[in-house]
């Protein structure tokens, strides 16, 4: 079982979604509407000096989709080459 979270910028979320239909991907997860930070694309603050803001989505699944989600990540941040989008991807040990 894994854990996948993705953090990407909100101007993506629609598309990225749209991705993830077409891959059959995606189909239970959690969504954190917005997300604020800094990483390696720049702050995201959702203010007058950091004005664009983040989204997150928690996501457990068996390897097999793991690594279409992985797929799917790459292919839309080929597409949107100056957007931030990243994902983390953690085993899990155990589940209750």
């Amino acid at each position: 079982m894994k854990r996948i979270e993705i953090i990407g910028n909100r101007s993506l979320e629609e598309d990225l979604f749209d991705r993830f239909k077409k891959n059959n991907v995606v189909n239970h997860y959690t969504k954190i509407p917005l997300v604020y930070g800094v990483g390696t694309s720049g702050p995201r603050m959702g203010d007058h000096t950091w004005p664009e803001e983040n989204f997150m989505i928690i996501v457990y699944c068996d390897e097999n989709e793991a690594d279409l989600i992985q797929k799917t990540i790459e292919e839309t941040k080929q597409y949107f080459k100056d957007e931030g989008l990243k994902m983390f991807e953690t085993e899990l040990i155990c589940s209750l």
